[in-house]
């Protein structure tokens, strides 16, 4: 594939989002005394996610960083299961916890493989520039550069954010590789001209999730970030 750049979605294509998120939220129970079900905690907080980018994109809340949305939700969250007692203190490190996400075990060696490639790389999610900064850095990801929908102030799909990337990494969409494991996130690119490679990550809501069927429209369909850096590369190491 003729592709100059690829930008990379973070959260389930990257990062494991479910089991890292649900076991901080587990930690922080053992220590206060609170008893829930933290995965079911987790799924309903990120759940609460493209609801609430939709009233951004409707108008019926501002724009603010993925930092504030995640404890907008999380306050709701937590009082709907009961957890109220939950302090601020406790409230701020969850939040936090996606800073920390864990990567999926072949994130890092795939993006080592590009990072050996003439095609450049670089984020492009929801998360804020200092979130990303941090997790690509405890997480071990490695990129060129890190690009965050808030430099558009706006959220993914809105084809603005895509566009953004293009206009800064000075490549032109139809060079720009959109990898993620969520559909909407690719028809989204696609719409506004990128190309787009389908990683499947079926834990990504947990081992009794429904599995996702690869997009039918996508460019490239890849077993993981390895086996996207092999095809983009031609490499076979």
């Amino acid at each position: 594939m003729d592709v100059e750049a690829a930008v990379f979605d973070v959260f389930g294509t990257l990062t494991d989002w479910r089991s890292s998120v649900s076991g901080e939220l587990s930690g922080i129970g053992d220590r206060t005394g609170a008893r829930a079900d933290w995965a079911a905690v987790t799924d309903d907080w990120r759940r609460r996610y493209r609801p609430a980018l939709l009233k951004i994109f409707a108008g019926e809340l501002p724009w603010r960083p993925l930092d504030e949305l995640h404890r907008l939700m999380l306050d709701e969250v937590l009082t709907e299961h009961g957890l109220d007692g939950l302090g601020e203190a406790e409230r701020d490190e969850l939040v936090r916890a996606w800073h920390r996400l864990r990567p999926w075990s072949d994130a890092p060696a795939g993006l080592e493989l590009l990072h050996d490639s003439p095609v450049v790389t670089s984020t492009l999610s929801n998360g804020g520039v200092g979130l990303l900064t941090r997790l690509a850095k405890q997480a071990g990801l490695r990129f060129d550069c890190v690009l965050s929908a808030e430099l558009a102030r706006s959220y993914k799909p809105d084809p603005r954010v895509y566009l953004m990337a293009s206009e800064l990494l000075e490549v032109a969409p139809e060079r720009l590789l959109m990898v993620a494991c969520h559909p909407d996130d690719l028809a989204a690119a696609a719409e506004a001209g990128l190309r787009t490679a389908y990683i499947p990550r079926p834990l990504e809501w947990g081992p009794d999730a429904a599995p996702v069927e690869p997009p039918a429209d996508v460019d490239l369909v890849a077993a993981d970030v390895i086996d996207l850096a092999r095809t983009l590369t031609g490499g076979a190491g």
